[in-house]
Parts: C-alpha cells; sequence; structure tokens
C-alpha cells in the first residue's frame, strides 16, 4: 500500500492519486499535497453571487436593490462600484460609492464586472 494521506474533509483512508492530484473516492474531493499551506487562505476567499473570486482593486455591480440605513435613498439594481478592499466580518467589501460615500457591503449582493 502507498503511503497516501487521509482525506482533509471526510477522513476518509482510501485516497488515491491521479497525477499532481490526490482524489477521495467517497467525498470526491481533490486536492495537492501543499494543502497545509492553502488552507488558511480558503477561509478568507471572496466570492460573488456569482462564485467569481473577488479580489482586492476590483469593480463589482450591485445585483439588488438594496436599502441604506438611515438615509431615505436605496442602493440600485446595476450601480457600479470601483476598486474594492476586502475586509473580515459579515460584510466583507469596504467601497465608496459616488453619492453615498464609504459603504460596507455583503459579496452575495454584487457580481464582479
Amino acid at each position: 500500500m502507498s503511503n497516501l494521506p487521509n482525506c482533509p474533509k471526510c477522513n476518509s483512508q482510501f485516497t488515491y492519486d491521479d497525477g499532481s492530484l490526490l482524489i477521495c473516492p467517497e467525498c470526491g474531493h481533490e486536492w495537492t499535497l501543499e494543502v497545509g499551506t492553502d488552507n488558511s487562505e480558503d477561509k478568507n476567499v471572496v466570492k460573488d453571487a456569482n462564485g467569481n473570486i473577488l479580489n482586492d482593486g476590483d469593480s463589482v455591480t450591485i445585483i439588488k436593490d438594496l436599502k441604506v440605513k438611515g438615509s431615505s435613498s436605496a442602493l440600485k439594481i446595476g450601480t457600479r462600484v470601483k476598486n474594492i478592499r476586502l475586509v473580515e466580518g459579515d460584510h466583507n467589501i469596504d467601497c465608496k460609492i459616488d453619492g453615498f460615500g464609504a459603504m460596507k457591503l455583503k459579496s452575495e449582493f454584487v457580481r464582479k464586472l
């Protein structure tokens, strides 16, 4: 038997290698041996409503009318936001919106341009 590690997702011992990937036949999880350094980065990955990975400096579009607390107006669908900054927390996008100022948005309400 080979000396392959257990699956990091389901802890199955029946893993096998396929080229540079290790695969778990029970849960279908695929990973590389360098997964030890990538686990901390996976927790900080921010994705938009379509599943695209967001990065600092990206431009996004708001996909839903959003009420703004303390304001009588709302952010309309299709509003473009440039130069976002990713932060930790519930609202994981920090940005400035023309006409509104500094805002914190949830990534589930934006789409990457």
